[in-house]
């Protein structure tokens, strides 16, 4: 049997990968210069590299390992899984048991109607799906010219072109351009957009922008609404408390559907199964991955209320739509394990009552180190923006993102595993973290904020 092990030096790895591998949302040439971090190992929070470090993970993967690394069970069931079926295709009138359970247990946690499952294997295929889904919806319903999809900027929904379209990121877009239909409006994003008002001035600012947008083009133009309950990958920028009740208000106004993307926000992540549960919203469409199977399985799809299901599944022909891996039996069968154990063990329970609460003392405390101006956590889930001057709320001087460029390289120096979206550090750790790990966490972030800080100062950066 071929096993893959780590049987080479870290050297020789990182040339072979050089050589070979092609990363996502990377400049190749440059990461060869440096040499790419080899991962070998992870349990729980933690992660271990070739070089032999133990690394807190304060961002659970990609925002995905929701129950920690190296659950045994998860592993028992894909195999359990893989030898009685490995595979089938849910195509040609056929199914399978995993893709049944999970489509009927998504149904039983989901808020609302939301009572059917279209299957992918990732939120950027998933969102893909939900174009589709929505324009055919309108065209079934008799208005084929409901085709316009509004998202906001520096919204983040795959990088697929459907959901990197969907997505409000330049440099996404500038990497093939976007499909037709899609317009973008902006992101409640108070610190650095708000100006003199109020958050909760500014939220209702941003959402009517949706209404403004919809008179604009024409309610007879415009299909639906899409968002993430907070902006993961945008720098986790959680709305004012205003914003969701008036996007709520201005679909139901205007008979436009809502698709909320929990892929990051979904299964606990908010101290909720849902953010929409957090937020009070009430979507028709719920984009999910990552943390359905915590990342053990790549496996993501929409959750989709009894209205949009009963229109597009009883039009008389097909829904010509699907992937080869749409509800995978594998992937199914680990995701269904992965929401036992967040069920059964309360990890949910854990997050809302032990982790967020004891999380949000640390974190919050970090608004005293003199780099940073606002301190932000929803769930497990926060982001620190690091400023030169906390009442003016100034961005840097120098070029975005070198600031927080600078923390995170002294975050990897001092093993932890924090991430930077342009000068916000940000952070989503496993759901099961505890205390005493989260102290650990905190003592990282504050000793590699006050090297970035020294070494910024010194150079005449900080400014």
């Amino acid at each position: 049997m071929n096993k893959i092990t780590n049987h080479l030096p870290t050297a020789e790895l990182q040339a072979l990968d050089a050589a070979h591998h092609m990363h996502p949302f990377t400049s190749d040439g440059e990461l060869a210069k440096k040499g790419v971090r080899v991962i070998t190992g992870a349990k729980g929070v933690w992660l271990k590299d070739s070089e032999g470090n133990k690394i807190i993970d304060a961002m659970a993967g990609l925002w995905c390992v929701n129950i920690g690394y190296g659950r045994h069970e998860l592993a028992q069931a894909a195999a359990r899984q893989i030898e009685e079926l490995s595979y089938y295709n849910t195509f040609f009138m056929t199914t399978h048991v995993p893709a049944i359970a999970l489509a009927a247990k998504l149904a039983e946690l989901a808020p609302g109607d939301l009572n059917h499952v279209f299957f992918a294997s990732s939120g950027s295929e998933a969102n893909d799906t939900n174009i589709r889904l929505v324009r055919r919806y309108w065209d079934v319903k008799g208005q084929p010219e409901k085709r316009v999809i509004i998202a906001r900027k520096n919204g983040y929904h795959g990088s697929t072109m459907g959901g990197g379209s969907l997505g409000g990121m330049a440099p996404i877009h500038a990497t093939g351009g976007i499909i037709d239909g899609i317009v973008h409006i902006g992101q409640p994003h108070w610190w650095a957009e708000g100006g003199d008002m109020t958050p909760e001035e500014f939220g209702l600012l941003r959402a009517r922008e949706l209404e403004e947008k919809i008179l604009e083009l024409g309610v007879d133009k415009v299909a639906a609404f899409i968002g993430e309950p907070v902006q993961g990958a945008g720098g986790v920028i959680i709305p004012p408390s205003t914003y969701w009740p008036e996007i709520q208000r201005i679909c139901d106004k205007y008979g436009i559907l809502l698709i909320v993307d929990e892929v990051i926000t979904g299964f606990g992540r908010t101290g909720n199964w849902f953010g929409s549960q957090t937020y009070n919203i009430k979507p028709h469409i719920m984009t999910i991955a990552k943390g359905l199977s915590s990342g053990y399985q790549p496996i993501g799809g929409s959750i989709v209320c009894d209205e949009i299901a009963h229109v597009v599944g009883n039009a008389g022909d097909d829904f010509n739509h699907g992937y080869t891996y749409s509800g995978h039996p594998v992937a199914a069968a680990v995701a269904l394990e992965n929401l036992r154990i967040l069920e059964e063990e309360n990890i949910i329970g854990h997050v809302r009552d032990v982790a967020h609460p004891y999380l949000a003392e640390r974190w919050h405390a970090l608004k005293d180190h003199p780099m940073v101006g606002e301190t932000n956590l929803v769930g497990l889930m926060g982001s620190l923006v690091l400023t030169p001057n906390k009442e003016t709320r100034a961005k840097f001087a120098g070029k975005q993102g070198t600031v927080g460029f600078r923390v995170r390289e002294r975050c990897f120096k001092n093993n932890l595993i924090m991430r930077h979206v342009y000068d916000r550090m940000i952070i989503s750790p496993p759901l099961v973290i505890t205390p005493e790990e989260i102290d650990v966490l905190i003592a990282r972030a504050k000793l590699s904020l006050d090297e970035a800080y020294k070494s910024l100062v010194e150079e005449g950066l900080f400014k």
